[in-house]
């Protein structure tokens, strides 16, 4: 019985996951229905955290999911044939284009739309966000100190909101999706060292925003 998501990441465990692949490559139903399966509830945990709260008043993510599941299902045998990223990359790209059409559909074109929003910011209240704050503030944290969380959640919203997109997307990858620096340039389409170096400085100005020693105008 192969297991569900790593404890590390939001994704199925890429070993058992290959092992899948490799039988639905043979022509193995049973393969290609669990291995959609198992990724169900990553891309549905993967929705959730992106999507706008004005949106979801207006649309069911399960709905985005199953249309997310169709197309994999439709798209699958290209795939197989020709795996250009890791199977939960390729999910992912299409979970977040059906989000973007999403968006663009129920806000309007003068609204932002998915590819234009503040990731970090809309996510703030989740526990990837208290994790990350501890990284970010000195001050020690803890659920119950309500007040400082509030105002610690403030702050990181606005200093959210002054990082450049695509500081705020890496570092999304890296602390709510969880994903590798390898898997992060993927998504981003950026090599391993351009990745790696992009959130290093978007962690740096975080920290910068956060602390109040930012020296911008």
């Amino acid at each position: 019985m192969l297991v569900g998501c790593d404890t590390l990441s939001m994704w199925p465990d890429r070993e058992d996951t290959e092992l899948l692949i490799s039988a639905a490559r043979e022509g193995d139903d049973g393969a290609i229905n669990q291995l959609l399966d198992r990724h169900r509830t990553s891309v549905r945990r993967m929705i959730d955290l992106r999507m706008d709260q004005m949106i979801k008043r207006r649309v069911d993510a399960s709905d985005i999911v199953q249309e997310v599941m169709i197309e994999a299902n439709r798209r699958l045998s290209d795939y197989l044939a020709n795996p250009v990223m890791p199977f939960h990359l390729w999910l992912r790209q299409m979970a977040k284009d059906r989000l973007i059409d999403a968006h663009r559909r129920h806000r309007g074109a003068a609204r932002r739309s998915l590819d234009r929003e503040q990731p970090l910011a809309s996510a703030a209240s989740n526990e990837s966000s208290f994790d990350l704050l501890t990284q970010l503030s000195d001050q020690e944290l803890t659920p119950a100190a309500a007040a400082t969380w509030q105002e610690l959640q403030l702050r990181f919203q606005q200093a959210c909101g002054q990082l450049e997109e695509l500081d705020q997307e890496i570092v999304y990858l890296r602390h709510f999706e969880h994903l590798s620096n390898s898997e992060s340039a993927q998504a981003l389409d950026l090599s391993p060292q351009a990745a790696s170096m992009r959130y290093l400085r978007a962690m740096r100005r975080l920290r910068e925003l956060m602390d109040g020693s930012d020296k911008s105008p």
